[in-house]
């Protein structure tokens, strides 16, 4: 069923599970959190969610728990996004018949998305063959040498190739989750879900899996208020050393803390930011993209176009056809 699609009984595009035998709980709570909670802060549901699984009892990762009465495996084959088992385990060979479920939803045309190792169960069904993907860093050497025709990116959040999309390791689950939301449904929705996560709204694919300092040795020194500061003036003319200036650090100190607490450059910050209003923009019904550009601080229409077309894939236009008002009604 292609990806636009919604399911005949519920009018919702259906986002199937697959949980196996030793799956990790997290990425299961992470697809729950992402598709599965009703949306009543936005007055609709925005999917379909099932979970279903090759055996009736599903022994959980390390024997945490056992899930039972969800579907059998059938239930995959009416998934318009299926989700692929991922553990921890990942040398022993995933079971055929789940296999052969991915293989069959691929050749629909349903979207696959893999948690974490859940690029390998991808891979070992033969979907990414030719493919980008990812897979966590410490699996990288062991995905390379089990699946040398993939195109691994093994230092990214998640890598999107279209019809396949994979996150690298259990939190980067959230990132992709709200990346195909903010795909399906615009940057407003996927704000409102981040919003109800407390999670960050959007870190890039492309930003790196590990930063150089997770936990901050000085808490205080943390970059949200800057950020905070920031966001508020997008419109404004705000360069890198504006926010250098701000931070009391020079850009140099500022280019490494980024590095260290997110992953990414100011400069990368920055525009990810301002093309995120510029979309919030066009959900909201603003159609004159020069304003919108001046409003987000990109300057001109034709740098307006340039970005969006880079960050969301979709030019000012087609986002508005959409996302716009028109669209949501």
């Amino acid at each position: 069923m292609p990806q636009g699609s919604s399911h005949p009984d519920t009018g919702l595009h259906r986002v199937v599970v697959i949980v196996d035998a030793n799956s990790n709980p997290f990425e299961l709570g992470c697809a729950t959190e992402v598709f599965g909670l009703r949306r009543p802060e936005l007055g609709r549901d925005l999917y379909d969610f099932r979970l279903c699984s090759p055996e009736p009892r599903t022994l959980m990762r390390d024997g945490f728990f056992t899930l039972t009465g969800v579907a059998g495996l059938e239930a995959a084959d009416s998934a318009d996004t299926l989700i692929v088992p991922n553990r921890p385990d990942v040398d022993v060979p995933r079971r055929p018949a789940v296999l052969d479920a991915v293989r069959r939803a691929h050749a629909r045309g349903a979207r696959l998305i893999g948690f974490c190792s859940g690029a390998f169960t991808l891979a070992e069904a033969g979907v990414l063959d030719g493919r980008r993907a990812t897979a966590h860093w410490q699996w990288a050497e062991s995905f390379r040498d089990r699946f040398p025709s993939v195109r691994l990116e093994p230092d990214v959040l998640f890598v999107d190739d279209g019809d396949i999309l994979t996150a690298a390791g259990s939190a980067a689950a959230l990132d992709l989750g709200l990346h195909v939301v903010r795909r399906d449904h615009g940057a407003e929705v996927a704000n409102s879900v981040s919003r109800r996560l407390v999670f960050a709204a959007h870190r890039d694919g492309g930003q790196r899996q590990f930063i150089e300092r997770p936990v901050p040795d000085v808490p205080d020194a943390s970059l949200a208020p800057l950020l905070a500061w920031a966001q508020e003036r997008l419109g404004s003319p705000l360069t890198v050393a504006d926010l250098a200036a701000r931070a009391a650090v020079s850009p140099a100190t500022l280019h490494r803390r980024f590095r260290a607490e997110l992953g990414t450059t100011p400069l990368a910050w920055l525009t990810r930011e301002r093309v995120a209003l510029a979309c919030r923009l066009i959900e909201r019904g603003e159609s004159r993209f020069e304003v919108v550009a001046r409003s987000c601080g990109l300057g001109t229409a034709a740098h307006l176009r340039a970005l969006m077309n880079r960050e969301t894939g979709l030019s000012p236009s087609a986002y508005r056809r959409r996302f716009g008002p028109a669209a949501a009604g």
